[in-house]
């Protein structure tokens, strides 16, 4: 039994989860990341301590906590070096829950242990290449190989939101213009419809409930997103050369009105490149929890 975290920006989807990705037990708090950063360590701690001693309570024995985040993780020294979310700087995280729980602690990036999840347990399960992209309100990608994901040199690797897809697009809120996630991400898709619709707080959702209904402008909004993410896509499956890419995040409940030109947009774009299989991701909000179990195992197995 591990106990496992996937923290966020406003809240913190927990669980106790055995070795074969079931859930015994799941809970959900808020992060409090407006009481600032020290507050969101502390709420973690008291969660994860919470859940490890639930554990004990019913004759279960927990073995490692798996805690994971947004932003810029060293996986290696377990430290949350920057995240803007739940702000985060620098945090010895992994340091810090070890002297709290006494437990082997692994610290991990939320998209790529929803990544690792996905390829192992989800969309992915039984193919050794996986790309999952989870397209929200920002973009970005783990690259599994042999159930295993990619970190970089500096724990930043899976950044295809800031791939250059558009030199004269939108100001990315990195400082770069032309980010495929200034151009495809749901934030972006609902940005560009409200500036040229003239209609302030519009959505992603509500742009794709427009362009099916037929509406010119939405369909014109929602088909320069598709293009531009085929684009990102493509440019992903010619860095990695992989079987199956995995979608994820709020945009694929767009369904085949997002798979069906996306598919066709990323098939006209592969030259001497294998098309990869595309798909939806199965695991929903579930996947960055039980990545950070899956982590949690991996750092007990390694022992």
């Amino acid at each position: 039994m591990v106990v496992a975290l996937d923290v966020g920006g406003t809240g913190a989807k927990c669980a106790l989860v055995r070795p074969d990705g079931t859930v015994v037990h799941a809970e959900r708090h808020p992060t409090g990341a407006e009481r600032g950063p020290d507050a969101v360590v502390g709420t973690i701690l008291d969660v994860a301590e919470g859940l490890a001693d639930r554990a004990r309570a019913d004759g279960l024995t927990p073995r490692a906590l798996g805690v994971v985040v947004p932003g810029v993780i060293d996986e290696a020294a377990g430290v949350a070096v920057w995240s803007a979310n739940v702000g985060f700087r620098d945090v010895p995280l992994r340091k810090l829950a070890v002297e709290r729980l006494g437990l082997p602690t692994a610290l991990g990036h939320d998209v790529r242990a929803g990544g690792l999840a996905e390829a192992r347990l989800g969309a992915g399960r039984g193919t050794r290449h996986v790309l999952f992209v989870a397209v929200g309100t920002g973009i970005a990608a783990a690259h599994v190989v042999d159930g295993s994901a990619a970190v970089g040199a500096h724990g930043a690797a899976g950044e295809i939101g800031h791939i250059l897809v558009r030199p004269c697009g939108p100001r990315c809120g990195c400082g770069r213009v032309g980010c495929l996630e200034a151009v495809a991400s749901a934030a972006a898709i609902g940005r560009r419809y409200a500036e040229l619709s003239g209609t302030p707080g519009s959505t992603a959702a509500e742009v794709v409930e427009r362009a099916v209904a037929g509406e010119e402008l939405a369909r014109e909004v929602w088909s320069s997103a598709v293009e531009a993410l085929a684009d990102g896509l493509a440019t992903g499956q010619a860095l990695f050369d992989v079987q199956t890419i995995v979608l994820g995040g709020g945009l694929v409940r767009a369904g085949r009105h997002l798979f069906d030109p996306l598919r066709t947009a990323l098939r006209e774009r592969m030259t001497f490149h294998r098309e990869p299989r595309l798909v939806a991701a199965t695991l929903g909000d579930e996947a960055g929890c039980l990545g950070a179990a899956l982590l949690a195992l991996d750092s007990v197995e390694d022992r």
